[in-house]
């Protein structure tokens, strides 16, 4: 019998390449349209709920937990588990890398308060859960990531936009490793436990180390050039996005990197793609990089 998944946030970058990742495993995929459909009724009979599904910032406050409260009320009715995609918000300025469960999660900022509500409600609740958590993303295509939006749009002609210290390391997750793990994680879910807090463990690059490996990679001299904040703070009065990406702009300057104690543990025998070939297809979307047929 095919193990069957929900998919919640289906447009969304995780669940594109989730989804991708389940078609070759050969799983029934249901996708939830939230506009139509009633969770519980849409999750009946289903293995496993992925809950992809992530609002603009500026409606995190009036829909992430009413969201989340449906999908436990769902999971509970099927008795599915849920994997979600974690990230570092939770956890402040303060962090002290290498980044896990065992990190206190003591944010101050709205959006970082909105996931520490969002992950006790699932600690709590009974329902087992996977929390795969993740650097900031690297996608095989332009999906409106910090990557593919601000940092590389202006690759080709050499330079890489950079929003923090050039010196500091930053945790990156490649979409396709993550989810190939969050799909190995499933198969196992019933060796698991109740509440599963993950950390996987990505790239680590400084501002100085993606510039060399975009360098090398594109052969051209890249240069940095410092992402313009001042032109979000002004845009803030009349741009609600703006205040969010300004109370998480820390993350740009504050040394983090994941602990993969736990995901070795469960996944010793993973391999994650190199990081060259990662950066080869995170660029891809530029035209003066795109893919040969033989790289594809």
């Amino acid at each position: 019998m095919k193990s069957v998944a929900l998919i919640l946030g289906a447009t969304g970058r995780f669940s594109k390449n989730m989804i991708a990742q389940l078609k070759a495993a050969d799983w029934e995929i249901r996708v939830f349209d939230r506009k139509t459909q009633n969770m519980k009724k849409a999750a009946k009979g289903v293995h496993v709920i992925i809950n992809g599904a992530n609002p603009p910032y500026p409606l995190w406050k009036r829909d992430t937990l009413p969201f989340t409260r449906q999908v436990i009320e769902a999971a509970k009715h099927s008795g599915a588990t849920v994997i979600i995609p974690g990230n570092i918000y939770c956890y402040g300025p303060a962090m002290v890398p290498p980044i896990g469960a065992h990190t206190p999660q003591n944010a101050t900022n709205e959006l970082g308060l909105i996931r520490i509500e969002m992950e006790r409600l699932y600690k709590e609740s009974g329902v087992r859960t996977i929390i795969l958590r993740g650097g900031d993303f690297l996608d095989t295509s332009a999906s409106g990531n910090w990557f593919d939006r601000i940092m590389v749009p202006r690759l080709e002609q050499g330079k890489l936009i950079y929003p923090g210290n050039t010196g500091v390391p930053h945790a990156w997750a490649y979409l396709p490793d993550m989810t190939r793990a969050a799909l190995q994680l499933l198969e196992m879910r019933e060796a698991l436990g109740t509440y599963e807090d993950i950390a996987f463990p990505g790239y680590i690059w400084t501002g100085k180390e993606l510039q060399s490996a975009l360098s090398d990679l594109t052969k051209k001299a890249v240069s940095i050039k410092r992402f313009n904040w001042w032109l979000m703070k002004l845009s803030k009065p009349f741009w609600p996005m703006a205040k969010h990406l300004l109370e998480m702009r820390y993350l740009w300057d504050t040394p983090h990197w994941m602990d993969r104690t736990r995901f070795d543990e469960l996944l010793p025998d993973f391999k994650a793609t190199p990081e060259t070939d990662a950066l080869r297809r995170a660029i891809a979307h530029l035209p003066a990089f795109k893919l040969s047929s033989t790289e594809q």
